[in-house]
């Protein structure tokens, strides 16, 4: 009896030890997947966490924003860049697919899609979103879960890893350190698919308004249902009213401009190809899209709150 006395008081005495080193507001501790737990070939790490404010989860690298320094030391060539990101968006809808995750492209993948069913050249990221009850599914019971993934491409197949951001729960626009919520990351090249939730809007329930951490606004009718297309040659999900959606973020021009950052787009071929004697190293918005200081890819006008 004293035995198992002592026993009940010590599992007690560590639930409240627990209860105290955790955190009053969320009841979680905010955990980093730092270099050292997810490194795989490289020797040093090579994003900007040092440089980054402590609030911010994920930390690019310090030679471009849209590789992960954890798995890449360097950007990919033009040539190959397009092969790694089509492996990627595949590699991402196909996994989501068979785990029963509802998710659609947007901004500039869905802007690729809308012109040939493919991937900008000049793009070096990708995006997608996804909704409530799938974001809470994929943060209890795949977070920092890896798989291998093998197309025609790539044969020999690789790893990619799907990770969730600790502060995807805090869905206000105020945290603008935090606005991904997800990425799905190639662990050999350090390229990923940035995921944001659409959260329905708490201010106005019922209403059909939704809304994302990085300030983008829609209608229920806008997005939804979802309709079935194929994106690199995979079966994916793209916003109901797909053209508006596009028009009210980028403008008119950016379904219309057939010239853009040193590529341009051949009907006959159905493909955007570069300009002969053109640089096209870089990576840029999308057709009819000003870039601007700081934007990245896909980012375009900020859609305005729906009335």
């Amino acid at each position: 009896m004293l035995a198992r006395i002592a026993l009940w008081c010590s599992l007690l005495w560590l639930l409240v030890k627990v209860s105290h080193s955790l955190p009053a507001d969320t009841g979680l501790v905010r955990r980093d997947a730092d270099f050292e737990s997810v490194r795989t070939r490289l020797k040093d790490d090579h994003s900007g966490k040092g440089g980054d404010p402590k609030e911010k989860y994920w930390h690019e690298s310090t030679f471009h924003p849209h590789y992960d320094g954890r798995f890449a030391e360097k950007t990919i060539a033009y040539a190959d860049r397009r092969t790694h990101l089509s492996n990627l968006i595949q590699s991402y809808l196909a996994t989501m697919d068979d785990l029963g995750a509802v998710t659609w492209i947007m901004h500039g993948t869905l802007l690729g899609w809308w012109w040939n069913r493919k991937i900008m050249p000049w793009d070096s990221d990708l995006d997608v979103q996804i909704d409530e009850s799938t974001i809470h599914f994929l943060a209890a019971y795949y977070n920092m879960t890896t798989y291998h993934y093998k197309t025609e491409q790539l044969p020999e197949g690789k790893d990619y890893m799907l990770e969730i951001n600790p502060r995807y729960i805090h869905s206000a626009t105020d945290d603008r350190l935090n606005v991904i919520d997800a990425r799905w990351i190639d662990m050999d090249t350090g390229l990923f698919i940035d995921i944001t939730t659409v959260w329905k809007d708490k201010e106005n329930p019922g209403s059909g308004k939704l809304n994302c951490k990085d300030r983008h606004h829609y209608l229920e009718k806008d997005l939804f249902p979802l309709r079935e297309s194929y994106f690199e040659n995979t079966k994916v999900k793209v916003p109901f009213a797909y053209t508006e959606v596009l028009v009210e973020e980028y403008g008119q021009k950016s379904i219309t401009k057939t010239e853009y950052e040193n590529h341009k787009f051949n009907p006959d071929t159905m493909e955007w190809e570069p300009l002969r004697g053109a640089n096209v190293g870089g990576a840029a918005p999308g057709p009819g899209v000003r870039p601007g200081k700081n934007r990245r890819p896909g980012s375009g006008r900020r859609r305005p709150p729906p009335r």
